[in-house]
């Protein structure tokens, strides 16, 4: 359960929420986001919440469909939750990454929130930033290291949006103003104010 506090800026945690996916197209401010939800969270509940980026895990740029179901065969997985990195300067598997099945945790990245992952959360979030706006932010990002890969990137993303539509799986949909910075990205004010 989220709720607001008595100062309407925080989150209080209570009950089976111990799972937050956070999903949105390439450039939407998912990893700034996730990684202030995860600071906060940590903070309330008192223990370090654990945090999953995609970007380590999709085995190459062909892999988001491969990374979304990694989260529920693997980082979702009730007693032995886990990921397999991937490592990008070598392009091939690496480590195994064990989770601790007690503590909370934040999945971010494109594919987090699917049909088969949805109901493994307690609470599924949906950025939303127009295309033009987020190949920007994403190109200004990771520069030329992405630019040639960006096309094949978003038919991935469009692919896996068109099997699981995921901003109606979303518990929260945050429409990002393209103005707004993706550090301006406050998760606790967003989901206790709207």
């Amino acid at each position: 359960m989220v709720s607001a506090d008595g100062g309407g800026l925080g989150l209080r945690v209570t009950g089976p929420l111990r799972r937050i996916l956070v999903d949105g197209g390439s450039g939407a401010g998912k990893t700034s986001f996730a990684r202030r939800l995860q600071a906060h969270w940590s903070e309330l509940c008192s223990e370090q919440v654990q945090l999953v980026s995609l970007d380590d895990c999709y085995p190459g740029w062909d892999g988001l469909a491969v990374g979304s179901r990694m989260v529920v065969d693997d980082i979702l997985h009730p007693t032995t939750p886990g990921y397999r990195r991937w490592d990008w300067e070598r392009n091939r598997p690496a480590d195994w990454v064990e989770l601790d099945p007690g503590r909370p945790m934040v999945v971010e990245g494109c594919g987090a929130l699917s049909v088969a992952s949805a109901p493994l959360a307690g609470l599924g979030i949906w950025l939303e930033l127009e295309h033009a706006e987020r190949k920007r932010r994403a190109l200004a990002r990771d520069g030329n290291g992405y630019a040639p890969w960006w096309d094949r990137w978003a038919a991935q993303e469009a692919e896996h949006w068109r099997l699981n539509r995921p901003w109606l799986l979303a518990t929260l949909v945050i429409r990002v103003a393209p103005e707004a910075s993706q550090e301006a990205l406050n998760p606790l004010k967003t989901m206790t104010t709207g």
